[in-house]
């Protein structure tokens, strides 16, 4: 663990929450009681992913996205022992099946799927749907999440390298207009996430960085 980037993380990812919260309640919404801090999986880049959720401060959420892995039934299960341990929140990206399978808190649904947002939350109303957005045009379009993901806000890898990044300008626009909350994903790191306090951002998400600061040594 990377005490000092773990320490910034979460730091900025809780004051963020707590601005979102006082938002929330000064235009007479109910608070969002939604994690701080979102770490995603990916089967390349985080292998163990459980390891890192072990680590991560009470209250925190994992997105397990496991991309059809042939252990992804095994993965899902120690993330759901890791989760629990630790107070947190468990979401499956895309893949409802699973998602109950391995008693789940909800999903996390890809851009492309967001549609089935609406007729998943009536279905199951217990659990908590997020989606993922990369503009803002496609953020205040979306209907039955609980939160949404915007990215990239900064220059980032894995399927967003290709993607320009947002800025925080724009992404602090399109978030504060949204009807829900919106998480910062992209290119966060220790060395820029305290220019995202005042965005409108609920939280911080992240996958490397955050599996380099939470991770084992």
């Amino acid at each position: 663990m990377n005490r000092s980037e773990a320490d910034i993380l979460w730091d900025v990812a809780s004051v963020l929450a707590r601005d979102a919260a006082h938002v929330s309640r000064a235009a007479g919404r109910p608070a969002p009681n939604l994690p701080p801090l979102l770490f995603f999986t990916d089967p390349d880049r985080t292998p163990r992913p459980w390891e890192t959720a072990a680590r991560l401060p009470a209250g925190s959420g994992v997105v397990f996205r496991a991309f059809g892995a042939a252990d992804a039934s095994e993965t899902g299960l120690r993330l759901r022992e890791a989760t629990r341990r630790r107070d947190g929140l468990l979401l499956v990206g895309h893949d409802a099946l699973l998602a109950e399978a391995i008693e789940a808190d909800g999903v996390h649904l890809p851009e492309r799927a967001l549609g089935a947002a609406p007729a998943l939350a009536a279905a199951r109303p217990d659990w908590r749907i997020t989606g993922a957005v990369h503009s803002g045009q496609a953020l205040a379009e979306i209907e039955g999440l609980d939160a949404a993901v915007l990215s990239p806000v900064f220059a980032a890898g894995g399927a967003s390298a290709a993607r320009p990044p947002l800025g925080v300008e724009a992404f602090g626009e399109a978030a504060r207009r949204a009807a829900i909350p919106v998480y910062a994903l992209g290119g966060v790191s220790g060395a820029n996430a305290r220019a995202l306090i005042g965005s409108g951002a609920c939280g911080i998400a992240g996958v490397s960085a955050i599996a380099a600061a939470f991770g084992p040594d």
